[in-house]
């Protein structure tokens, strides 16, 4: 892949430092990398190595305790809660093992939620939720609510939520924790489908080794330290979509 993508967050001398009482835990150590635009990432580490605080702190959901991260040439980091909020509804989506979806909605009004958020018309917002769901497979689903719903289809309706308002970056969070061998193919397929298709950027956290295969780069995570980077999209395997990803 080109070296020459846009740089689209950059992280410099990131740390992360946690009080527990008299104790201090140094959850990230110095963290530099850039991410670029239109790439699938991959935050590999086990339990505890850093990898959700790292995600958190690019997303800005927390605050580094030292260092800066710079978001189209913006430092979020010294951004209000305000301006933070604003931020993540422009061009953010987030993909949850739990999926998060609210149980008294239906399909369709759990996707429309960040539009709602970013004010977008009640008819624009109901249309693109539509498309959306189609284009995850749940065509014949709208009107159903999460308890009606299996896991998969469930997570569908995240990842529909998740890329409906056209976010410059989405967020994986072991987006396939809680799904079998083959619903977990047909999930990365159908997210990295997306990404590509719109030149996002997705950043997959995961500590299962198998789900790398998907991405282009691998940045593996030890004790809140990037031990190394590993570009793998020469040799990644091509995966055919199983769905129809549609415009």
């Amino acid at each position: 892949m080109s070296n020459n993508l846009e740089t689209i967050v950059k992280l410099n001398g990131v740390h992360k430092i946690y009080k527990m009482g008299d104790e201090k835990i140094v959850a990230l150590d110095n963290v530099n990398l850039d991410l670029k635009k239109g790439k699938i990432y991959c935050l590999l580490g086990v339990s505890g190595s850093g990898k959700s605080t790292l995600l958190n702190i690019i997303a800005g959901l927390e605050k580094p305790t030292k260092g800066e991260i710079v978001f189209k040439g913006k430092s979020i980091e010294k951004m209000s809660e305000k301006k933070l909020a604003i931020f993540r509804q422009r061009y953010i989506g987030f993909i949850f093992q739990s999926y998060n979806l609210m149980p008294t909605l239906t399909a369709l009004e759990n996707t429309t939620l960040p539009l709602i958020f970013r004010r977008t018309p009640k008819k624009i917002r109901t249309e693109k939720a539509v498309d959306m769901l189609k284009a995850v497979g749940l065509a014949k689903r709208y009107k159903h609510k999460p308890s009606q719903l299996s896991g998969g289809q469930q997570q569908r309706v995240s990842i529909a939520r998740a890329f409906v308002n056209q976010p410059e970056i989405v967020f994986a969070d072991e987006p396939t924790g809680n799904l079998d061998t083959k619903t977990t193919e047909e999930m990365m397929n159908l997210i990295c489908g997306l990404a590509k298709k719109h030149n996002q950027t997705m950043i997959l956290v995961t500590h299962n080794l198998e789900l790398s295969v998907y991405c282009d780069e691998i940045i593996y995570i030890r004790d809140g330290k990037i031990e190394k980077t590993e570009d793998v999209s020469a040799s990644k395997i091509t995966f055919q979509q199983e769905v129809s990803v549609n415009e």
